[in-house]
Order: C-alpha cells, then sequence, then structure tokens
C-alpha cells in the first residue's frame, strides 16, 4: 500500500488561537461548537486567519459483489442510473454543491456499467464491481492499491486547484454492508449493533442481512482489528478503498476533511486504523439514522455536527453541515475583538 506523510496536528500555536478566539467581543465560550471548529480548523492550517479555498467535493461510484445477496431493497442498476442523473445535476449532492460553492468531482471507480462514453464521469473504473465476499475477497491487492492511489490522485488534483476543504460522497448499492463489518471487526461492537435497514429493508430483509453478513466473516477466516489491511480488501468496496486514499492524502496536504454519514464515517474509522493522526484532520458532520451509526462515532470518540435523520449518502451530510464550518472561520476572520471595538472586557 502508498506510504502517506501524517502526522499529528501541531498544537504549539493553540495557545495564540484560543487568545484570539477569547478576546474577540463575546462572552468566553459563546460560541461553542463553533470555537472548537475554529480552533481545529486553525491547528490543521497552523494559522490565525483559516481559509475554506475553493471547497471541492468527490462522488465516488462502485458497485459491491455482495449485492446479489440480497442485502439491499435496491439494485445494483441504481448505482449507474444515479450516477448519470449527477451528471445531468438532478442529484441531491448537486443541488448542496450548487448552493454552498462545491466543485463537484462525479467519479467511477467500479460502477457495474459501461460509463466511459459519458460527460461529466471521470472513468477510474478499476472493474466492473468488486467480487462476492461471502465467497472470496472483494479485490485483489493490487486493486486495492490502486483504489487507494486513485482517492489520493483525486485529492492532489483539488490541491492543485487551490482546494482547502473537502468533502467525499459514495454511490454504490449495498455499501452498508461492508462499512458494518468494518465497524464491528475495528471496534468490538457485535455484528448485530452495526446493521440497519441502509436503503429500507424491513425486519425480515435485515435478519437477512445479518446471517449473509455473518457467514462471510466467519468464511473469511481473518482476524479482527490486528489485520485491518486485510479486512479493507476483502469487504471493501472500490468506491470506499478510494475514499480512504482520499481522506489520508487530503491529511498529509493538511486539507480539512468534512466526514458525511455511516459508509463515509466507516471509512474514516478504517483510515484512522491505518493513520491514527488522520483524525485531526477530520470534522464529523452527521449523524444518521442507520442503526449503529452513533456507536460508531462514540467509539471513535467523536460528536457530530448534525442530527437530520439524512440517510441519502452521495456525501449530503457534509455539504449541509458545511455552513456551520463556515461560520467558524468567519468568527475568526471577521469578528471584531474587545480592543478595536471599544467594549471593556467583562471577564
Amino acid at each position: 500500500m502508498k506510504q502517506f506523510a501524517i502526522h499529528p496536528v501541531d498544537k504549539s500555536l493553540a495557545p495564540q488561537i484560543l487568545a484570539k478566539i477569547d478576546n474577540l467581543n463575546k462572552p468566553k465560550g459563546s460560541l461553542g461548537r463553533l470555537e472548537e471548529l475554529a480552533l481545529q480548523i486553525c491547528l490543521i492550517q497552523q494559522t490565525l486567519e483559516p481559509s475554506l479555498a475553493h471547497p471541492c467535493h468527490l462522488l465516488l461510484g462502485g458497485d459491491h459483489g455482495i449485492e446479489r445477496e440480497g442485502v439491499s431493497v435496491s439494485p445494483r442498476e441504481v448505482t449507474w442510473q444515479q450516477m448519470i442523473n449527477f451528471t445531468h445535476g438532478g442529484g441531491g449532492v448537486n443541488m448542496f454543491c450548487r448552493q454552498h460553492g462545491f466543485k463537484l468531482r462525479i467519479v467511477d471507480v467500479g460502477v457495474d456499467y459501461d460509463l466511459s462514453g459519458i460527460d461529466g464521469i471521470i472513468d477510474r473504473k478499476i472493474a466492473r464491481g468488486t467480487k462476492n465476499f461471502l465467497y472470496e475477497p472483494a479485490m485483489s491487492e493490487a486493486e486495492f492499491d490502486r483504489a487507494i492511489q486513485i482517492g489520493s490522485d483525486l485529492v492532489d488534483d483539488c490541491v492543485a486547484e487551490g482546494c482547502r476543504v473537502l468533502s467525499i460522497g459514495e454511490m454504490g448499492i449495498a455499501n452498508t454492508s461492508p462499512s458494518s463489518i468494518w465497524m464491528h471487526l475495528f471496534t468490538g461492537i457485535p455484528l448485530a449493533d452495526c446493521i440497519g435497514a441502509g436503503a429500507g429493508l424491513d425486519t425480515p430483509g435485515i435478519r437477512h442481512k445479518y446471517d449473509i453478513l455473518s457467514r462471510a466473516i466467519k468464511s473469511s477466516q481473518l482476524p479482527t482489528v490486528n489485520s485491518p489491511l486485510s479486512a479493507l480488501s476483502y469487504f471493501g468496496g472500490f468506491e470506499m478503498i478510494a475514499a480512504i486514499g482520499a481522506m489520508l492524502k487530503a491529511a498529509e496536504k493538511h486539507l480539512v476533511i468534512l466526514i458525511d454519514g455511516f459508509i463515509m464515517t466507516a471509512c474514516a474509522l478504517a483510515a484512522i486504523q491505518l493513520y491514527p493522526a488522520a483524525k485531526d484532520y477530520m470534522i464529523f458532520t452527521h449523524c444518521g439514522d442507520e442503526s449503529g451509526h452513533q456507536r460508531m462515532l462514540h467509539a471513535m470518540g467523536a460528536n457530530a455536527l448534525l442530527h437530520l435523520g439524512l440517510r441519502l449518502g452521495e456525501g449530503t451530510g457534509a455539504l449541509c453541515a458545511f455552513p456551520i464550518v463556515d461560520s467558524a472561520v468567519r468568527m475568526m476572520n471577521e469578528m471584531n475583538n474587545f480592543d478595536n471595538a471599544r467594549i471593556t472586557k467583562y471577564f
């Protein structure tokens, strides 16, 4: 696997950042989470004047062999149909990117359909979906390495355009299944507590999903948390591994990384297994209604900004949370302080 130079954020600037925050013309601590976000972003960028210039959103698409086992209520053709819909500007991700000024990159990493001639889709296809991990590894080591590199290269492209903040979304029917398995393997939370309805499974469907995933874990004969790379390649999707590569490169480049819902949180969990310091660069934006998402966040020591009941994927929760992150940056750059405003500092 490609190696990344990821280091914990340098906290030596923290006293100066906190002094600036505390001297803004407001009661100390009165802007709550915004103050916490401002501190984190300033430390990521090592500045008292942070920037969220040129925000970029990666929308990564891929299909999953495990879908053949009926673990999702949606058929796999929805993946390619939605990918094409995104090029027409008709998806939720399109709307939110337009609203908040994000540049959207739609990337085919492993969709089971020929999208090579579709304008607006970046062709990085590794294969037409992963293999069925109930019977064999989802991908080879070479495919895993390629997916990591694809995500890394996409971030390099964003950075070359001046990007300082990155969000990532996914489109891949059945990708809650590998997400649930990773959550179970990396946190030790019982598998039953990691599995939810996905796109809308009923109770019998959830029981079936649990049975399939339990059998897959048993047949894989993998160790658990002691072998993250093996678990990632055995169960992951191409779009998910590319997302991990993007997160790791973004951390290396000191970008602010907005983490979306259940699937992207599972990818963040995986990235942290590989490079614990990557967490310093992540803002967890949304906790959805997918069973286990709050448990996974808690296991990571993360607290999401929003809980809107979203379960769309595509990175929409991260995009919805962007104005809050932007407010934290504007607080640092635009709010007056006690001295300039000639207000008595009353604490």
